[in-house]
């Protein structure tokens, strides 16, 4: 038996932190384990400052220059950070307790000896955690996530406007039909995208604070005559979130579950428009641009494989497995509190990391595609039976105006094309046969497979 290879050094598990690093990079700089000890110390802080500006438990309030120095702890947190609270949870084994003893000590530092017992006052773990996922999570979103989301939403909306006269087939369960043009196709993905944008965007984090069990039970008991609900919602509002007053334990994450849910949903319609690319490349309608270097297939010299858009679907059938089961399970907690949402929430990253990768593929394989004109045009030459449907509804008209005699023009039709070929000298001659009105014949005798496209252009401004 040959010898195990020495092991290799310390590699990346996750393709998100190896081959594919530079385009979710970004995502790092929020929900990473690092980002996340930022907004915890973020949090504390600010608790810290809400107390003693009201000069509660004997505090009074700091200075700006105290203040500035605690803001600092997050706005310079770095490395060295970073490897301060490693060490200090390998002690502790508990995250959320090593930053209060961060903080201590950087009290005690800066002479604030006497407000250690105000660090942490009276919150769970989860009123800090519940926090700064929300920070993080929505600085995510809204910083990394939304715009690159719309920026494939623009880069659709300008693809759709400049296809918006180019005559295509449809194919409707995989059939010739009805025409329509290239732009009004990728308008309507476009129109898909946008709406579930706006419902991303519209969802708000909420943040609790109200101890233990939800209740303020210790607060009150160290001070009663404070009320801690409006101070609660106080501070749960000056970081930028909204207070949710009824909570147990955890705030319940339904505003978690409805942000995956709707990321998951436009990640399902990226899929959808992925296979409808890959299959026009396939049909040829597609070309794909020729890239300096790159190889297609090991052994066929001749492919430019789809790789962007393949990629991208499996990347998005990732993300949408990991966020569905986020929204499935985190709104599920065991009486007051158990601890699975804990695990659970530190591949919220992994879900939206698989996303992002998708969208930078599919924007990438938008610059590498180009409309092939000449085929679009033969397909449509090749099915004038399309247009059965355009002279039997005009038939139809014709009969209710008084026009006609024809007794069951869908019938006549069907008799024509179904499963037939028609050519337009077939189409032509049966047209001129018709007993209709000489304006409605020389309508349909002037009609052609490309320009059978209905109000298809025009319907591209629909994207406002």
């Amino acid at each position: 038996m040959s010898p195990l290879p020495p092991p290799l050094p310390p590699q990346p598990l996750s393709p998100l932190d190896g081959r594919y690093r530079a385009a979710v990079s970004e995502l790092g700089e929020h929900l990473s384990e690092a980002a996340l000890n930022r907004a915890r110390v973020r949090v504390e802080v600010e608790w810290l400052i809400a107390l003693t500006d009201r000069s509660l438990f004997g505090s009074t309030p700091l200075t700006a220059s105290h203040k500035d120095a605690l803001r600092t702890l997050v706005s310079d947190f770095g490395q060295p950070e970073i490897d301060e609270l490693a060490t200090l949870e390998a002690t502790t084994r508990h995250d959320v307790k090593a930053v209060e003893y961060f903080l201590r000590s950087r009290l005690r530092e800066l002479g604030l000896e006497r407000l250690e017992e105000l660090t942490h006052f009276a919150c769970t773990s989860e009123d800090i955690n519940n926090l700064a996922y929300a920070l993080t999570i929505d600085a995510a979103i809204a910083q990394v996530w939304l715009p690159r989301y719309r920026a494939l939403i623009a880069r659709l909306e300008a693809f759709a406007r400049e296809q918006r006269e180019q005559p295509m087939l449809a194919h409707t369960h995989g059939q010739p039909a009805t025409p329509t043009t290239v732009g009004k196709e990728f308008a309507v993905f476009a129109y898909r995208l946008a709406r579930v944008a706006d419902q991303i965007e519209a969802v708000k984090p909420l943040g609790k604070f109200s101890g233990a069990t939800g209740t303020f039970s210790a607060h009150v008991v160290a001070e009663p005559s404070v009320d801690w609900p409006e101070l609660a919602r106080s501070f749960v509002e000056s970081l930028g979130l909204r207070f949710n007053p009824l909570t147990t334990q955890i705030e319940s994450h339904d505003w978690q579950a409805e942000l995956y849910q709707r990321v998951s949903h436009a990640g399902r319609i990226l899929h959808n428009l992925c296979t409808d690319v890959w299959s026009y490349i396939s049909i040829g309608y597609f070309t794909q641009i020729p890239q300096p270097g790159a190889t297609g297939s090991s052994t066929m010299p001749h492919k430019i494989n789809p790789i962007r858009f393949e990629n991208a679907e499996a990347n998005l059938e990732l993300a949408s497995a990991i966020l569905d089961s986020l929204a499935a399970t985190l709104v599920t907690s065991r009486l007051q509190r158990d601890l699975t949402d804990s695990t659970t929430q530190r591949n919220i990253g992994v879900g939206l990391g698989h996303s992002l990768l998708a969208i930078d593929n599919i924007l990438r394989g938008f610059d590498e595609l180009a409309v092939n004109p000449a085929r679009l045009a033969e397909d449509l030459d090749d099915n004038w039976e399309v247009l059965a449907e355009a002279i039997q509804t005009v038939v139809r008209a014709e009969i209710s105006a008084g026009r006609s005699s024809i007794a069951d023009p869908y019938a006549l039709l069907k008799e024509l094309t179904r499963g037939n070929r028609v050519g337009r000298a077939e189409l032509a001659e049966f047209i001129t046969g018709l007993d209709i009105g000489a304006d409605a014949k020389e309508r349909l005798l002037a009609l052609t497979p490309a320009t059978y496209t209905g109000l298809a252009s025009a319907l591209v401004d629909e994207l406002g």
